[in-house]
């Protein structure tokens, strides 16, 4: 898929790449940072003007981020509706508002399976727009200068870079449910504590 998508880019220049960048954040399995690594590469041959697929991919990614994001918001009164009284919710809200920030910087380039949620949850959470798009920016520029950079540093053997990048972030994506799944389960053990020492003794 990658590799046709990489030959359309080729063929038709940066617009193209920004609406592959632009469909990749919006969820579509299109192989984006296969295709920054990949447009790096190519443009160390001179088959590409970097500057150029960069500015334009800069504002595809960030666009298809903020109408994710939109997405979100405009789902939010339905969430609050169906959750207004789990205070589950709100506490899983609370903390996302929290540390939002890192976490839409984050997942644009270093663990970017969850960058589609995260701009879903920081829509319908009520996470500021203005801080959103802050963050999404600082994160694509990042993304996109750094597997773009890679690429064009290590030129004819992209496809390697590619490979431990993915391998890589997946690695990434396990460790953080692994901790994830373990720091709730303490969580929840120490709720369960704390409720058995309030409970009066007969």
């Amino acid at each position: 898929m990658s590799d046709f998508l990489l030959t359309q880019v080729i063929n038709y220049g940066s617009p193209l790449f920004a609406l592959f960048l632009f469909m990749g954040a919006l969820g579509f399995p299109v192989g984006a940072s296969v295709l920054v690594v990949a447009a790096g590469a190519f443009s160390q041959q001179g088959i590409f003007t970097w500057y150029s697929l960069a500015l334009f991919g800069l504002l595809g990614a960030v666009l298809g981020d903020a109408i994710c994001y939109g997405i979100g918001y405009f789902a939010r009164d339905w969430v609050d509706g169906r959750y207004s009284n789990s205070p589950t919710w709100k506490n899983a809200r609370d903390s996302f508002n929290s540390r939002a920030g890192m976490a839409v910087y984050l997942t644009r380039f270093l663990i970017t399976a969850l960058a589609v949620p995260v701009n879903l949850i920081a829509g319908g959470s009520g996470y500021r727009f203005r801080r959103f798009i802050t963050y999404d920016i600082l994160g694509e520029m990042t993304w996109i200068v750094l597997y773009g950079g890679l690429g064009f540093w290590f030129g004819s053997q992209w496809e390697a870079v590619s490979d431990f990048i993915n391998n890589f972030g997946w690695l990434l994506l396990g460790l953080v449910l692994v901790g994830g799944g373990i720091w709730l389960g303490f969580r929840r053990m120490r709720i369960i504590e704390e409720r058995k020492q309030k409970v009066p003794e007969a």
